[in-house]
């Protein structure tokens, strides 16, 4: 979804233990009535549940050596009024991720972070864009999206402009997930960032360039009880069109029909795709050694009415992340594009978002009965 990019926050949701009992939740709902301003709804929203700043890019040397790279900060209510005035009182946590695919080595590398808000630890700015977990940042320097990250096996330090109109998403950034009302979020994407500055692997250090893709998402709720999980794509095309597209698939293997998408295309209106506009039809799979997940890591993305017919392959096959505190696994990560439009061959770039692969429906999971209660935070 970048749903986006929605993914890690909605499981960690799940597996946290500070889920929060939804039979009377204080959480302001998405709503058609709200409209999306940019640049002033780059910042924290704190009276929605969950929200989440979702960057990532394909990068390379001027040798040609390929990187992708991915950078996100998560912020998830826990409650909204604390009765406890302490700064240690838990009404956010922050969960960030950070991770970078090796193309000539064959290797994806991830880090995690989860910290709560109030003591300074993590936060988000309601002022302007500047969300942090310890010294891992994005912040709005000049106009130009600051992504700085250290992870001791390896880093980012990178400078993404804003080069296209923001993109909003659903109906004009209102993005419905299910048939309930309220599961929605407000979404919308700067789709094609250029990008330069440093990737950091075991000491080395590359100059690099490229194009990113940001998501900003926020809402209270999402799934369906029955919704297992989503696939969700961000495709940059050389003929300079960007589509975004995820499909939301049922526990009974059916796909949701708020499956939605957007394609971008130079000098002309932006496209709203709706389930019946597009298919995504899964191909080779590859099984996690760690979680036993099989995820379909080649695609089929076809645009019928657009002549648009194209294939995805990844860049590295093992691009899944499993964070050992917060409990999330899912698949994310860089990956190429061929195929044709109208007859004419076309190529591109892009990320892959897999989720529900394993374990218990994430819908189910977001819909505890009533009787639930919250736990104490860690």
């Amino acid at each position: 979804m970048t749903m986006r990019r929605a993914l890690v926050l909605v499981l960690l949701l799940a597996a946290s233990p500070v889920l929060a009992a939804l039979a009377s939740d204080p959480w302001k709902q998405a709503s058609r009535d709200y409209a999306v301003r940019l640049p002033a709804d780059h910042v924290s929203h704190p009276a929605y549940r969950i929200e989440w700043w979702y960057y990532t890019g394909n990068l390379e040397t001027d040798r040609g050596r390929r990187f992708g790279y991915q950078i996100t900060f998560f912020r998830i209510g826990i409650d909204p009024s604390p009765a406890n005035p302490s700064k240690w009182s838990v009404r956010d946590l922050l969960m960030a991720h950070i991770a970078v695919t090796d193309a000539a080595g064959g290797r994806h590398l991830f880090a995690e972070r989860v910290s709560r808000a109030g003591v300074g630890w993590a936060g988000a700015s309601q002022r302007d864009l500047h969300v942090w977990n310890e010294d891992w940042e994005v912040r709005l320097e000049f106009g130009r999206h600051r992504l700085q990250a250290r992870d001791p096996r390896f880093a980012i330090d990178l400078v993404a402009s804003e080069d296209r109109r923001p993109v909003l998403h659903g109906q004009d950034g209102f993005s419905q997930k299910g048939s309930s009302v309220g599961n929605a979020t407000h979404y919308y994407s700067l789709t094609r960032m250029p990008t330069e500055g440093f990737v950091t692997l075991d000491g080395e250090r590359f100059a690099v360039k490229g194009d990113s893709w940001m998501d900003h998402e926020f809402g209270t709720s999402f799934l369906e009880s029955n919704q297992q999980g989503w696939d969700w794509f961000s495709i940059q095309l050389a003929d300079g069109a960007d589509l975004m597209m995820f499909q939301l698939r049922r526990a009974d293997g059916s796909l949701d029909p708020q499956s939605s998408g957007t394609l971008v295309r130079p000098g002309q209106p932006n496209r709203r795709l709706v389930a019946n506009d597009f298919a995504l039809t899964p191909g080779r799979i590859w099984t996690s050694p760690v979680s036993g997940a099989r995820y379909p890591v080649e695609w089929r993305v076809s645009v019928p009415d657009q002549g648009l017919d194209l294939r995805v392959r990844p860049v590295v096959d093992a691009q899944e992340l499993t964070g050992a505190r917060s409990g999330v696994s899912y698949w994310e990560g860089a990956i190429e594009v061929e195929g044709m439009r109208a007859g004419q061959p076309l190529t591109g770039r892009g990320y892959l978002e897999m989720t529900g692969y394993s374990g218990r429906a994430l819908g189910e999971l977001l819909n505890p009965p009533p009787s639930a209660t919250p736990r104490k935070a860690p």
